[in-house]
């Protein structure tokens, strides 16, 4: 494909618009707000660049790589399917790793592949953009830095509805996350599944004790 065409497939695949339903989902987020853990500009975008390159992203973009890989060998799925899943600290996370896999393949089926048939209607969320990208021939790292924008997005579209945070602030948390989306997306491109590992500790426990939440806005 050509850089333009593969630059608009990411933008379509991974708008918030795509019907993957990822605007439910907090990522912890709401709880780490409950806590006082997250409270201003500076400690969301803080928040927010330690998942990129420490965190549950930095684990999801090195999924998706392997996932990229493999399909784009024509490989067996399943090991690096069954492993994203088993990753999810919490079972709110597996929910929300399954859920928007599982749209996301239903809905990438108007550009049929036969990735698709593989992976069925079930597949964590970086394997499912991994596997599609890499069968359609989209280049890695430009499908990472896509799909990293899209979680740093999600989490500074639910800090707006958590915070006394204005659009600008949010577009400035974007705008200081850019060095960090473009390096961990080359950085993940070079990954193997011996770079997994992350050291975000507060980040997962707030996903494990958000289910506890009393009133909540987010499904995780």
């Amino acid at each position: 494909m050509t850089d333009t065409t593969t630059l608009v497939r990411l933008m379509t695949w991974l708008s918030p618009t795509f019907p993957v339903g990822g605007f439910n989902y907090s990522h912890g987020l709401e709880q780490a707000v409950a806590q006082g853990l997250v409270t201003t500009q500076t400690s969301l975008e803080d928040w927010i660049g330690c998942l990129l390159r420490q965190g549950s992203a930095w684990n999801d973009a090195v999924l998706l790589a392997e996932a990229w890989r493999v399909a784009a060998s024509g490989k067996d799925l399943s090991e690096v399917s069954e492993l994203a899943e088993a990753l999810a600290g919490s079972s709110e996370r597996r929910l929300e790793t399954v859920n928007q896999g599982g749209a996301f393949l239903a809905a990438s089926r108007a550009w049929p592949l036969p990735v698709h048939e593989e992976l069925g209607e079930g597949a964590a969320w970086p394997v499912a953009v991994g596997a599609v990208a890499g069968a359609a021939g989209i280049a890695l790292q430009p499908a990472l830095a896509a799909f990293l924008h899209a979680f740093a997005a999600n989490q500074v579209q639910a800090a707006l509805r958590l915070m006394p945070l204005g659009q600008a602030a949010g577009v400035a948390v974007m705008a200081a996350l850019e060095g960090d989306i473009g390096d961990v997306a080359a950085e993940a491109a070079r990954s193997s599944l011996d770079d997994l590992g992350s050291s975000t500790l507060n980040a997962e426990i707030a996903a494990i004790n958000h289910e506890t939440l009393n009133s909540r806005i987010f499904r995780t």
